[in-house]
């Protein structure tokens, strides 16, 4: 596996972990619809939060959370409306970004809850 994939993965792994620290229940990791794609899908209380996690070793051109662009955003929320149309899922959602910056062996992790919204149906 190439490394920055490697090193994706790794985010992942740290953010879900955090997340629990967050009392957040973890329900699916890297669901795919089509080629869409929703790192981590996971309930914080009654509500279902779908959650991107982005991982950089730098922040010189900005935060990791930052590099969730619209049509990123887009793409998640169209994969969410498939999620929730198959889950009948009635309650409350939200979208958040977890930023996993890792450089020489520091690590900080950070949760934006409600870090975009848009229409899934």
């Amino acid at each position: 596996m190439a490394s920055h994939l490697e090193f994706g993965r790794h985010g992942e792994w740290e953010a879900q972990a955090f997340l629990r620290t967050q009392g957040y229940q973890i329900l699916q990791l890297n669901w795919r619809y089509k080629r869409w794609e929703i790192d981590i899908i996971a309930k914080e209380g009654d509500i279902l939060t779908f959650i991107e996690v982005k991982s950089r070793s730098s922040t010189q051109y900005g935060e990791p959370s930052q590099f969730v662009d619209l049509k990123k955003q887009k793409n998640i929320i169209r994969a969410a409306g498939v999620f929730l149309r198959r889950s009948n899922h009635q309650g409350d959602i939200r979208f958040d970004i977890v930023s996993v910056y890792s450089h020489n062996g520091k690590k900080d992790i950070s949760l934006v809850k409600d870090a975009f919204w848009g229409s899934y149906s």
